[in-house]
């Protein structure tokens, strides 16, 4: 055995009577940029591959969060439209405190506290607002102001004409206020 077979990398290069051509040399150093493009071409696809997956990622996060919100207001519509219904009841309990028939008003509290813990259990909540409050237009809908009958009370809730009612975290009816100035 030689020198040449013992060790492959002196097999790989010419002896001396061998000599490379031009034309190989060129393919030599094809073949090693065209492997670089390949990766570079790899490279690329996977930057592409990996940024689409996060792209879907969040839309199906999206898409779970808008879902779960819409089951959250989903009989918004329908709790919208008994909220006038709670406010008769409110004005019925006023106007039987009154009257001289306590049993008449048991009976009408029982059936207004039904259905306002079945309206609880479903996601309405009242908003807590009351006189002397300070005023919060985010929160409150201010339908008129009046001369504050003391300075305590300037830029404060003077009256509550309707309740505020919200469903999760989203206000579904503000408010309706007096503001003093």
């Amino acid at each position: 055995m030689s020198k040449k077979d013992k060790s492959p990398e002196i097999q790989d290069l010419p002896s001396e009577d061998e000599t490379i051509d031009q034309s190989q040399a060129e393919e030599v150093v094809e073949e090693v940029s065209k492997e670089e493009e390949l990766e570079q071409a790899l490279g690329t696809e996977k930057d592409k591959f990996l940024r689409l997956f996060a792209e879907f990622e969040n839309y199906k996060k999206r898409t779970t969060r808008e879902r779960m919100e819409l089951f959250k207001t989903a009989g918004q519509e329908v709790l919208v439209s008994i909220l006038p219904i709670l406010d008769d009841f409110d004005r019925a309990l006023v106007e039987m405190e009154k009257a001289k028939d306590q049993e008449l008003k048991k009976g009408v509290e029982l059936i207004y506290n039904k259905l306002k813990e079945t309206l609880k259990t479903k996601g309405l909540e009242i908003l807590a607002c009351k006189k002397g409050d300070a005023f919060d237009a985010e929160i409150h809908d201010a339908i008129t102001q009046i001369p504050a009958p003391n300075k305590k009370l300037k830029g404060k809730i003077i009256d509550v004409v309707e309740k505020g009612y919200s469903l999760g975290d989203k206000i579904i009816r503000h408010p309706k206020v007096v503001v003093g100035n």
